[in-house]
């Protein structure tokens, strides 16, 4: 099998860039990957899979963290001018992003596969920076991939395109995830919710990831990644005149200024580490005027989901605190959030199996991902179900810092990607398959 992966997937190199790269140049922020969504819908039905757009992905109740109705229909116009696809880029407006594709390949086992699309509020380097020199650097201002989420989705089209060649192999169904707004973990809930995780027997997700070359990091139990929750925090205060009668007003911007000192100093948990982060803060209308509204962004994390709870319900406290302490309401909403992924040891032993004796690809462990990820929502609810789940790293050089306007990748790693799933797929959903 080794072989023959390795011929097909070199055929692909040149198709894998080109595809990386094209999703690269015209990046799209969460909820807002219309064009991107469009091209992948098309791309998997010529694959011959069953797709999924739009309300068919996400289920609206579940999504978080929307734009504005008008930011939205602002970039459909963009999506339209600048490729998309149109016989799929109607499903995707209002923000109904994401695509799924399935291949029926007879009676047996299912297997997801989760791919995240959406890019990042970056500005991208547009000197000394390979994207750049190569001509293919974001032509959306101030919008970028750079998490990796391009190769992601290359390596998702593919896998896709490989598993569709090499279907009399396997025996089951296989879905192929395109999700949207991962970034903030705003995304997955809102494909879970909708049922597409039910009845499914393993789901496999992965990131980029800057540690080993051309490796792969999988471990049993935690994934390495950090649970999480994002809040958006509006003070209410009254306005006044700022020297005739300050004592009429309540201020807004005072009670927000509480409120960030006091959540850098919540106690850490014994159990593990935790992070704290008052990512933006906007407050005010002049000099004279005491502030009557302050809008923060923040989130919390915790290396499990017990210590993230702890750190939510303190940082709910202090909001809460610090608006009583100056005479204001606070209005507290969710706009993502995710628990820490735990991998299945069962399903991690045969990846790690697999890798080493079917594929030549090295694994190593234990690992620690950092950051946060709502994959954790799927591999819960298959968990749940009964099935099995795994949060793999894909290894390779690295160029900047995760979410800098530097970050880029070495573009081999898509030929590692692709070999990863496929290489796994067909081994879990094999003919006359054993071990269940």
């Amino acid at each position: 099998m080794k072989q023959e992966l390795d011929r097909r997937i070199g055929e692909m190199e040149e198709e894998l860039i080109r595809w990386r790269r094209d999703l690269h140049r015209y990046a799209e922020p969460g909820w807002m990957e219309m064009r991107t969504s469009s091209r992948i819908a098309r791309f998997l039905k010529n694959c011959g899979y069953e797709v999924l757009t739009g309300r068919q992905v996400c289920l609206d109740s579940a999504r978080m963290g929307l734009p504005s109705e008008e930011a939205l229909e602002e970039h459909f116009q963009w999506a339209k001018a600048h490729g998309a696809d149109p016989q799929y880029l109607e499903d995707t407006r209002g923000g109904f992003t994401g695509v799924i594709g399935i291949l029926h390949c007879g009676d047996g086992p299912a297997a997801a596969l989760r791919f995240d699309i959406d890019a990042l509020g970056v500005y991208e380097n547009k000197e000394n920076h390979f994207p750049a020199a190569q001509g293919f650097a974001s032509c959306t201002d101030g919008v970028m991939h750079a998490c990796g989420h391009d190769g992601h989705m290359a390596i998702g089209l593919g896998t896709a395109k490989l598993i569709s060649k090499m279907k009399d192999y396997i025996q089951g169904t296989v879905k192929i995830i395109f999700q949207p707004a991962e970034e903030g973990v705003r995304g997955a809930k809102s494909i879970v919710e909708h049922g597409h995780l039910d009845h499914v027997d393993y789901v496999l997700g992965s990131h980029l990831s800057a540690s080993a070359d051309g490796k792969c990091h999988v471990s049993p139990g935690k994934a390495g990644t950090f649970a999480t929750t994002k809040l958006d925090v509006t003070f209410h205060g009254r306005a006044s005149h700022a020297g005739i009668s300050p004592q009429e007003g309540s201020n807004a911007m005072l009670a927000a200024a509480s409120a960030v000192l006091n959540l850098q100093a919540i106690p850490r948990h014994q159990m593990g580490a935790s992070r704290v982060n008052v990512g933006t803060l906007y407050a005010g209308t002049g000099r004279n005027v005491i502030c009557e509204r302050a809008k923060m962004e923040l989130e919390v994390r915790g290396e499990t989901t017990e210590i993230n709870a702890y750190m939510e319900q303190y940082a709910r406290r202090i909001l809460k605190g610090a608006s009583d302490m100056h005479g204001c309401s606070v209005e507290i909403q969710v706009a993502g959030a995710s628990d820490a992924i735990v991998n299945s040891p069962h399903l991690v032993k045969r990846i790690q199996k697999i890798c080493t004796e079917k594929l030549g690809i090295s694994v190593i462990e234990p690992s620690d991902l950092g950051g946060s990820e709502d994959f954790a929502y799927m591999a819960s609810r298959v968990i749940a179900g009964g099935g099995q789940a795994c949060f793999a790293g894909i290894d390779v050089p690295c160029a900047g810092t995760f979410h800098s306007s530097e970050f880029d990748f070495d573009e081999r790693a898509l030929k590692l990607g692709v070999k990863y799933y496929c290489g796994v797929v067909l081994q879990l959903l094999k003919k006359e398959y054993e071990d269940r």
